[in-house]
C-alpha cells in the first residue's frame, strides 16, 4: 500500500507531544494496541457476518480462538472502533458445559468498553476466570458503525458499472478493529474462516481461497488456512465477475472493466515465475487481483491470494503495472515476513520496493527500471525536504500519532535505496541468497528492526567482513537522509528527455518534430515533470496539439499535464481537470491538484465547487485530507 502523508493533524487528547517526556522506545511494544498479547493471542477467527447495504453496516459475529498464555489472566483486552457488541459469550469445554446431543454450551461473559481514544478507538475489556485450559474460544455478537473507517460503501453511481452498490474493506494500518472486534497489531497472525451472507445479485469476495465459480445466492464461504495479521484480512462485494490469465492467476472486476483489466494484467504469472527464481516459493496458492471502483484510494492494497488495485494502471500499454510487481512482491516482504509494529514498515515497503524494481528489471528491461528507480528517487528527495529529521528515519517513532503518517516515501524508497545499495555492495548473487535465506528463516512471522539488523549482522556482515559497518547500517536505519554511501540509480533514458526539452522550450524544435516516437510512460513523466515553472498557453496548446495529453488514458500522465495545466492557466485541460477529480479517488493522484489549485484564487474557487460535488466519493480518508487542502482552517480566527 502507498499512501500521501494524511494532510491534517490528529488531536491527542493530553498526550504528549512527539519528543516530548517520551522514554526511549521499546522494540517490538506496539503503540498502537491496546490488546494483552503477552497474555493472549488470537490464532483463529471465524466470522459470520450480514452485509446490509441500506444501513451501511456489517452485523453477525466472530469467534475467537484464542491461546492463553497466562493462566492467571482475567480479563482479555480486544482492539474496537465503533462498534455495537451486544453479547460476549465463551464456549464451555467440560463435561459440564454439553447437551445431551453434544453441542457446546456458551456461557455469557462481562464485558465493557474503557474511554475511547482518537486515534486507538475503545478497548474492549471481556472478563475470564483464571483457567489452565490452554485455549479458549470467545464469540462476540455485534454490528459495525455506518462510519466505520474501514469500511467503503459505495452507491451504484460510483462504481464502473453504474448499476450495483460496492463494499470493500481497507484495513491497514489499524483500521480492522472497526470492522472485526480482535487483536489489532501486525504481531498477531491469525487463520481464518468466513461465512458472507450479500444480496443476492452481489458477488463476495476475500484475502482467502476464493471460487470464482461461486453460485450468486447470496452466500459465500471462504477459508485462509494461512496465518496473516489482521490488516491483511479483507473484504468486498460487488457486481463481480471472474477472467483468468493464468494457471495461477485471474482478475475479478466489474463486466464494464474486466477484459481490459485482464489484457492489462497478463503478465502476472510471469511477474510470479521472475519472483519464485528470485525470492523462493510462492506459498499463497493463487494469486488474483481485483480491480476496484475509480475511488479506491490507493495504487494497491497488497491482501493475501487477492490484491486490491486501483483501475487507473490500466492503461491499455502495461505502462502502470509496476503496481503489479510491488503487490506482488509483497506476497514475500509484508504477508510473508510482516512488520511487527507500525514503527518497522519499511520492513514491509522497503524489501518490496526493491524486489518490485528487480521483478520489473527482468518481465520488462532493466532500462525500464532503472528509470523507475530514478523516478522514485526523485519522490523520495521531494518528500524529504517537507518532512522533519526524525521522520526521515526507517525505524520511525509514532508514538502520539496516528500510523497512517508512517506512509510517506521513506518507507518506501529509502528502504528501497538501502536495500539496493546493500545489493551493489555485496554482490546481486550473495544479497539474492540472503533474502531467499531471510524469507526461509521468518516465514509466517512478524519481526522488528531489531530482528532484522541481527539477522543481517549474522548473515551479511559477518559472514563477508569489511564490506559494510554496523555503523553504516544504523545511518540506513536510525538516522534522516540519504546517507552519503548509498548508491544511487541512473538511466540514460532520460538524457534524450532533457535535450528535447530545452529544444523545444528555446524554439529550435517544434512540438510535433519532437523525436518522442518511442518514449515510454516514464520518459513522459519526466519530461512533464521537469517543466519550468511557468509555460505559455500557446506552448501548452502546441504540446497538447502534437501529443494529446488533455485526452490520455494514462492516469499518471494525465496527473503531470493537468499539474501543468493548472500551473500555467490552461483553460483546455479544465474539463478534464474537473472530470479527473471527479472520477478517481487515488490520493495520490489527486492531491497533488488540488495542492496546486489552491495556490490561486480562481484555482481555489475551482477546487472548492469541485470538491462539494465530489467528497463522498472519495475515500473518507482522503475526503478528510482533501478537505484540509481546500477548506483550511482560518488562522486569523481567535479560537
Amino acid at each position: 500500500m502507498r499512501l500521501f502523508i494524511a494532510a491534517l493533524v490528529f488531536a491527542s487528547l493530553g498526550r504528549p507531544a512527539i519528543g516530548e517526556d517520551l522514554t526511549p522506545i521499546q522494540s517490538g511494544l506496539d503503540y498502537h494496541s491496546f490488546a494483552n498479547v503477552e497474555q493472549f493471542r488470537i490464532t483463529h477467527i471465524e466470522l459470520d457476518l450480514r452485509v446490509n447495504f441500506e444501513w451501511k453496516v456489517l452485523e453477525g459475529a466472530v469467534g475467537l480462538e484464542v491461546k492463553r498464555l497466562d493462566p492467571r489472566a482475567t480479563e482479555l483486552v480486544l482492539d474496537t472502533r465503533d462498534l455495537s457488541v451486544s453479547d460476549v459469550s465463551e464456549k464451555a469445554t467440560d463435561m459440564l458445559g454439553a447437551t445431551s446431543k453434544g453441542e457446546p454450551v456458551w456461557v455469557d461473559r462481562p464485558f465493557h468498553f474503557e474511554k475511547a481514544d482518537p486515534i486507538l478507538g475503545s478497548a474492549l475489556v471481556i472478563e475470564l476466570p483464571p483457567s489452565k485450559k490452554s485455549v479458549e474460544f470467545i464469540r462476540i455478537d455485534y454490528q459495525t458503525s455506518p462510519t466505520a473507517p474501514a469500511l467503503q460503501w459505495l452507491t451504484e453511481k460510483q462504481t464502473a458499472g453504474g448499476h450495483k452498490p460496492f463494499l470493500f474493506t481497507q484495513s491497514e494500518p489499524i483500521g480492522a478493529r472497526s470492522w472485526i472486534p480482535l487483536q489489532d497489531t501486525p504481531q498477531v497472525r491469525v487463520t481464518y474462516l468466513a461465512h458472507i451472507h450479500t444480496p443476492p445479485n452481489l458477488a463476495a469476495v476475500m484475502s482467502a481461497q476464493n471460487d470464482p465459480k461461486a453460485k450468486r445466492n447470496g452466500e459465500y464461504s471462504f477459508v485462509m488456512p494461512q496465518a496473516i495479521p489482521s490488516y491483511l484480512i479483507a473484504l468486498a462485494v460487488g457486481d463481480l465477475v471472474f477472467k483468468e490469465t493464468g494457471p495461477r492467476t485471474g482478475v475479478y472486476a466489474e463486466k464494464s472493466v474486466v477484459k481490459a483489466a485482464a489484457k492489462e494484467f497478463a503478465d502476472t504469472e510471469a511477474m510470479i515465475e521472475t519472483s519464485e527464481k528470485l525470492f523462493g516459493p510462492y506459498r499463497w496458492g493463487r494469486y488474483d487481483i481485483l480491480v476496484m471502483p475509480p475511488s479506491f484510494p490507493l495504487g494497491g492494497q497488497e491482501n493475501p491470494r487477492l490484491s486490491f488495485i486501483t483501475p487507473t494502471v490500466i492503461a491499455g500499454d502495461k505502462s502502470l503495472v509496476s503496481v503489479i510487481a510491488h503487490e506482488l512482491a509483497h506476497s514475500w516482504s509484508g504477508n510473508l515476513v510482516t512488520n511487527a509494529t507500525w514503527r518497522d514498515l519499511w520492513l514491509n515497503e522497503g524489501f518490496t520496493d526493491y524486489m518490485e524494481n528487480r521483478i520489473m528489471g527482468a518481465v520488462y528491461g532493466e532500462r525500464r527500471a532503472a528509470m523507475e528507480a530514478v523516478l522514485g528517487l526523485r519522490a523520495l528527495r521531494d518528500d524529504l525536504a517537507k518532512l522533519k529529521p526524525q521522520d526521515q528515519v526507517l525505524a520511525i517513532d509514532l508514538r502520539n500519532r496516528d500510523p497512517i503518517q508512517v506512509f510517506s516515501e521513506v518507507p518506501y524508497e529509502k528502504g528501497r535505496l538501502f536495500l539496493s545499495t546493500l545489493s551493489a555492495k555485496f554482490g546481486a548473487e550473495r544479497f539474492d541468497a540472503f533474502l531467499r535465506g531471510y524469507f526461509d528463516h521468518f516465514a509466517f512471522k512478524s519481526i522488528t528492526t531489531e530482528q532484522f539488523l541481527a539477522y543481517l549482522q549474522e548473515n551479511l556482515l559477518d559472514r563477508f567482513p569489511g564490506v559494510v559497518t554496523r555503523d553504516q547500517v544504523n545511518a540506513w536505519v536510525m538516522g534522516p537522509g540519504i546517507p552519503p554511501d548509498a548508491v544511487l540509480p541512473v538511466s540514460s533514458a532520460f538524457q534524450p528527455v532533457d535535450a528535447a526539452r530545452i529544444a523545444w522550450l528555446g524554439g529550435s524544435v517544434a512540438a510535433k518534430k519532437l523525436d518522442a516516437h518511442d518514449w515510454v510512460t516514464q520518459q513522459w513523466l519526466y519530461f512533464l515533470d521537469n517543466m519550468p515553472a511557468s509555460v505559455s498557453s500557446k506552448q501548452l496548446a502546441e504540446l497538447d496539439q502534437a501529443f494529446g495529453f488533455t485526452r490520455t488514458p494514462n492516469a499518471e500522465i494525465a496527473r503531470s499535464w493537468l499539474i501543468l495545466g493548472i500551473r500555467n492557466n490552461y483553460q483546455p485541460s479544465f474539463t478534464r481537470l474537473e472530470d479527473y477529480l471527479k472520477t478517481v479517488g487515488r490520493g495520490k493522484l489527486i492531491k497533488p491538484l488540488y495542492e496546486e489549485l489552491m495556490k490561486t484564487p480562481a484555482g481555489s474557487a475551482f477546487a472548492q465547487r469541485v470538491f462539494a460535488k465530489v467528497r463522498d466519493g472519495y475515500r473518507a480518508q482522503v475526503a478528510t485530507a482533501i478537505d484540509a487542502i481546500v477548506n483550511p482552517p482560518d488562522e486569523s480566527k481567535p479560537e
